[in-house]
């Protein structure tokens, strides 16, 4: 019995909470899930314009919930090829980590926008980054 106890606490060690952005130059999306359930839940909008209030806001986020790692979603054309956004993405990403010292994965978000179905002026920013930290917990499933 003591055994089971034993197992029942390192599988609870191990799981992890996880938070999810899609980075944008008006809003940042943000979702939050855990590796037990891998099921990613619309958190918040970062609306903030300023470098520094973003990252303020992102950082309340991370003392609340405790994430182990971050996940950032970075869009390409298509084709594969980046641009513009992709790039902005990136350094978003290495800001994370370089600001908020925790693991910063990047998923391919190409397609991430194209599930959703906004009316015109809806918010979806936060659902977007529920579909790249959903995407993120489907292609790491076998890992965890």
């Amino acid at each position: 019995m003591l055994e089971a106890a034993e197992n029942r606490a390192e599988d609870a060690a191990a799981i992890e909470t996880v938070l999810g952005f899609d980075f944008g130059l008006k809003r940042i999306g943000v979702a939050v899930g855990n590796t037990l359930v891998r099921q990613a839940q619309p958190l918040t909008v970062i609306t903030a314009t300023a470098n520094d209030i973003k990252f303020a806001e992102i950082r309340q986020l991370i003392e609340a919930w405790h994430p182990a790692r971050l996940i950032v979603g970075v869009p390409f054309h298509p084709d594969g090829a980046e641009h513009e956004m992709t790039l902005r993405c990136r350094r978003f990403a290495n800001q994370l980590a370089g600001r908020c010292n925790l693991p910063v994965v990047q998923v391919d978000e190409r397609y991430s926008s194209a599930v959703i179905k906004a009316r015109r002026f809806e918010v979806i920013d936060a659902l977007a980054a529920a579909i790249i930290l959903q995407q993120y917990f489907d292609d790491h499933a076998q890992l965890n």
